[in-house]
């Protein structure tokens, strides 16, 4: 009895495993038919008849985002939504551009590990352990350096430099999600209640409703 139920255990362990990520593909691929109106966790396949080298293709990497923004910074994204063969391929990736001192501010990607590399300038990077600890583990990045953000973490990166940064950067799931930490309590639709922020982030709700009005 007591070998039935290690063997449950062990059983139950590795399916938990092979679940905690994208589903893996049956076939040689499986192009997102974004037409479809069929609801599935992902994509509905192409006919693979119909299929073409497009399908598996994206250009635009090459061309620095906009950074005219509040933040400094401009995400191009090389996604399932860009690449419709990355479906159920558990990968994607994205250019980051960032003016002098731009940031891309606290985010988590809840469906992906990241992977960064930077091409050109210095970035601050660092991400924060979960509660209770919330501990800091940051570094300063140079050209060629590599980063890695785990799933589910709040990171951040920051030109600490007086020229323009690019970094580029992979992620384990072929639709990671970005989590902004700032939009999403103070720009949340509807508003969050200034009465749980104030309380929250132990500030008068005049102080919340300012920062809701940025957002």
């Amino acid at each position: 009895m007591a070998s039935q139920f290690l063997l449950l255990a062990c059983l139950a362990m590795t399916a938990s495993i092979a679940l905690a990520s994208d589903p893996s593909s049956l076939q040689d691929f499986c192009v997102a038919d974004p037409s479809s109106s069929v609801p599935v966790n992902g994509h509905v396949c192409k006919d693979p008849k119909l299929v073409v080298a497009d399908d598996f293709f994206f250009s635009g990497l090459h061309r620095a985002g906009n950074t005219s923004n509040a933040a400094g910074s401009k995400v191009t994204p090389a996604n399932v939504a860009q690449i419709p063969g990355l479906n159920t391929f558990g990968i994607s990736l994205v250019r980051i551009d960032y003016a002098p001192w731009g940031i891309n501010a606290p985010h988590t990607h809840p469906r992906a590990t990241e992977i960064l590399t930077v091409l050109e300038g210095s970035l601050q990077v660092g991400f924060v352990t979960s509660n209770p600890e919330n501990r800091l583990i940051t570094k300063v990045l140079q050209k060629g350096d590599v980063f890695v953000f785990p799933v589910g973490l709040v990171h951040f990166q920051h030109n600490v430099g007086n020229v323009n940064a690019v970094a580029i950067a992979a992620l384990s799931s072929q639709n990671p999600g970005a989590i902004t930490i700032a939009n999403a309590v103070f720009g949340s639709k509807p508003a969050i209640s200034a009465d749980v922020l104030a309380k929250a982030f132990q500030v008068d709700k005049d102080t919340i409703y300012d920062f809701q009005s940025k957002f």
